[in-house]
């Protein structure tokens, strides 16, 4: 039986049991281009057997160097985007505290992560800079090119930061670069500068990249345990190898998608309950936009926090177009719970609830918004996690990654290649003068003066 559990009794309405029938066959299909790697893009599914098939010399390092940031830094400055940030943040958000970087050393597991490299905001990188202050810090920059513009920009600034603190030598002891084996910029620097350097797969694209490097190294100097993350996801790689629907739940997720699909609800939003998901959400877009999102077609990926999100989205989703369904990520069982405190009187209406935990009223909520929703016409999916852990995230990671990867196929599309990505970068690049671009820098110019 799987770690996790596929829930779809609030379908019954939407999807009959025989579509799923008439659904296996395009799941077979799609299975065999995963399994075979006859389908597009077969080079970069890698991350099909890396709970499995991954470098265990280096899985060693990342561990050793864990320890190492541990011992002499106070904070370490990961630096990346897209598929070489989202993963890491993921991750470190589910399995730690809500406020972690807000405790006090002793009650940490590891060190306190910070992200930057996610964005071109000059107003960020001064804040950081700021609330690292004087406390000892190393840099994670990860890069499969090394010339990508956001990161680039944050690294030369956190690069610096560390020569003037710590000198030139000392500096290079507390970089951490994670980029290609063989090329590009930063591996030619950090080969050059004597950086401990990380691997980033040829085979694995950065939105599958979360538990080789990319990940992992910000992921352990976290406090959290890499070894049970990976046995998660081992453990889920051999659970979902069936083609057959009734055996395999991502599988059957990625069936219900398509069904819905082909029906009009174009939009998914995944939901979770829990605050410290929100990047579970973010990760997903990407994993799911960058995969699906081609030659016009895909389901849109979307999310929303709950019950946050009901007091904002909550009307739309509940009236609005029929043309959207959710996924429920629910975690069963809490990290903490806290009983509703007794107060005399009845002023805020909650006398109802005292002898009942705030997780109780959180599971109750969910049910209830669920129930409101499939009444409302939003087919409604869930999964359910036993425990916010590192097994647990291992396990999910592979569930959506499975599940995309056959996904794809059952489109007609690459699901692991991104052309669409370029057409943004080749207008900045113009726009900022970039040599190279000098014929598009006249056109983009000339149109933003119409």
């Amino acid at each position: 039986m799987a770690h996790i559990t596929f829930n779809t009794k609030n379908i019954e309405n939407f999807v009959a049991e025989h579509e799923l029938d008439e659904m296996q066959p395009l799941i077979t299909m799609a299975d065999q281009q995963l399994r075979h790697r006859s389908g597009a893009g077969a080079e970069y599914s890698d991350w099909l057997t890396l709970p499995t098939d991954y470098d265990k010399e280096e899985f060693a390092r990342i561990q050793t160097a864990a320890q190492k940031i541990q011992s002499d830094s106070k904070v370490l400055v990961v630096i990346g985007i897209g598929g070489s940030y989202l993963g890491a943040k993921m991750a470190v958000d589910f399995l730690n505290p809500m406020f972690n970087n807000e405790l006090a050393d002793d009650q940490r597991k590891g060190v306190k992560i910070y992200f930057a490299g996610n964005s071109t905001s000059a107003s960020y990188i001064n804040d950081l800079v700021r609330v690292i202050g004087d406390q000892d810090f190393s840099v994670n920059v990860i890069s499969k090119s090394g010339t990508t513009t956001e990161p680039s920009i944050a690294f030369r600034v956190f690069k610096q930061l560390l020569e003037k603190k710590y000198g030139t030598d000392e500096a290079k002891q507390r970089i951490y670069a994670t980029t290609d084996a063989n090329r590009g910029a930063l591996h030619d620097e950090a080969k050059i500068s004597g950086y401990e350097t990380f691997t980033i797969p040829d085979g694995v694209g950065g939105r599958f990249s979360v538990l080789t490097a990319v990940g992992l190294l910000p992921i352990a100097a976290s406090g959290a345990d890499i070894e049970a993350l990976m046995t998660g996801a081992r453990d889920a790689q051999e659970e979902y190898s069936d083609a057959d629907l009734k055996k395999n739940e991502a599988y059957k997720y990625a069936a219900v998608r398509r069904i819905l699909y082909d029906k009009g609800y174009t939009t998914e939003l995944l939901i979770n309950w829990e605050p410290t998901m929100q990047y579970l959400s973010e990760w997903w877009k990407q994993l799911m936009g960058e995969s699906e999102g081609k030659n016009q077609k895909g389901i849109y990926p979307s999310s929303a926090n709950f019950s946050t999100d009901l007091h904002s989205l909550g009307q739309y989703i509940q009236e609005g177009r029929r043309d959207l369904f959710e996924t429920v990520v629910k975690l069963d069982n809490p990290v903490s719970n806290i009983d509703l405190p007794h107060e005399n009187g009845n002023n805020d209406g909650l006398q109802y609830l005292e002898g009942v935990t705030i997780d109780e009223v959180n599971t109750k909520a969910s049910q209830g918004v669920t129930l409101a929703h499939v009444d409302g016409g939003v087919p409604n999916l869930a999964v359910h996690l036993p425990a916010q852990d590192e097994y647990s995230l291992g396990y999910l990671i592979y569930f959506f990654e499975i599940a995309v990867g056959a996904s794809g196929y059952t489109f007609g599309i690459n699901p692991f290649n991104q052309p669409g990505v370029e057409a943004y970068k080749t207008a900045m690049f113009a726009l900022l003068g970039k040599p190279g671009y000098e014929d598009q820098t006249k056109v983009y110019r000339a149109r933003l003066n119409q």
